[in-house]
């Protein structure tokens, strides 16, 4: 028993880093919730409809008067911003009611063109107002079913102590990471809708193996607390979850650097996503199932056959 004691090199579940980690949870969720209630998202037109179009130009562009040019024609309350390169350039539009939309594309292409030399248009997407909020809701009710799916999954596999742990940790997770965008003002489309749901998966495995493990240490490990099997249980699972989050980050930070703006909004909320997730892997979804004074009773098998009692010893 000295020799697996031993291995225990981090106390992450005692009491005092436990209450720690919870102000810290808290804390991250009320910021969060405070923002989404008070600024809100910066939606893409994947959610409140316009047009979105990319364009190349043969030089530099020139960003000022690409806005003026709209303006004069009449396509108000646009944005535009360089698009990696100098002579890369996004144009975003409000929904534009009554016209057509290749009667729309035809006008813009011909306000755009400023000099002599021919544009590209790479990418012109048109969304209603009225898709846009369909998107918008199926995306809120993607997450709060796959919140739901997982807790009954883990509740069989586990027990519900367990389950409201990973669930716990898992809204804890898609709340801060949808947050960080509220509170850097950071465009969010269907790509981070994607990235959440991405995250709760990635955030979902890591929980998972955790709590295989301490399942198999409540039982090889007896006469311990639960809270020491869960401790020996995570040193013995965090060289594996160190070196799966920094090889996936690392790929993330590659993505983002080189990946380009459209992608851009996706990379960050998968790293936000997956240092979150690591942290509430070990703190959230444990301590959460601590809290509800999970044992290893709680993984016994009731016996359904009352006759088979008398046979025990």
């Amino acid at each position: 028993m000295k020799l697996i004691r031993d291995k225990t090199n981090i106390d992450f579940l005692s009491a005092k880093r436990r209450r720690i980690a919870i102000s810290v949870s808290v804390l991250l969720v009320i910021v969060s919730l405070a923002s989404l209630a008070t600024r809100g998202l910066e939606f893409g037109i994947d959610f409140t409809g316009g047009i979105l179009l990319e364009v190349g130009y043969p030089q530099a562009a020139d960003l000022e008067e690409i806005r003026g040019n709209l303006s004069a024609a009449g396509f108000d309350d646009a944005q535009v911003q360089q698009f990696g390169r100098e002579t890369d350039v996004l144009v975003r539009l409000p929904p534009q009611p009554g016209n057509e939309a290749s009667e729309v594309r035809t006008e813009l292409q011909q306000v755009l063109q400023s000099g002599g030399d021919p544009i590209e248009l790479r990418r012109v997407e048109f969304v209603s107002a009225q898709v846009g909020s369909e998107l918008a809701e199926r995306g809120a009710l993607a997450m709060v079913i796959a919140l739901l799916m997982i807790f009954v999954y883990v509740m069989i596999r586990f027990q519900w102590k367990f389950s409201a742990g990973a669930v716990a940790a898992l809204a804890h997770d898609a709340i801060v990471t949808v947050g960080f965008f509220s509170v850097f003002g950071l465009p969010f489309d269907l790509t981070v809708v994607a990235a959440v749901l991405a995250v709760i998966g990635y955030s979902l495995n890591d929980t998972v193996v955790a709590f295989d493990r301490i399942r198999e240490n409540f039982f090889g490990l007896r006469g311990m607390s639960a809270e020491e099997a869960m401790n020996i249980s995570i040193n013995e699972m965090l060289a594996r979850t160190l070196i799966t989050g920094l090889t996936t980050l690392l790929v993330l930070v590659a993505l983002l650097v080189l990946g380009g703006e459209s992608i851009a909004p996706f990379s960050i909320a998968l790293i936000v996503g997956i240092i979150i997730g690591t942290y509430s892997s070990i703190y959230t979804a444990s301590a959460t199932a601590l809290a509800l004074d999970v044992n290893a009773q709680d993984l016994i098998e009731p016996i359904k056959d009352p006759s088979l009692i008398d046979d025990l010893p």
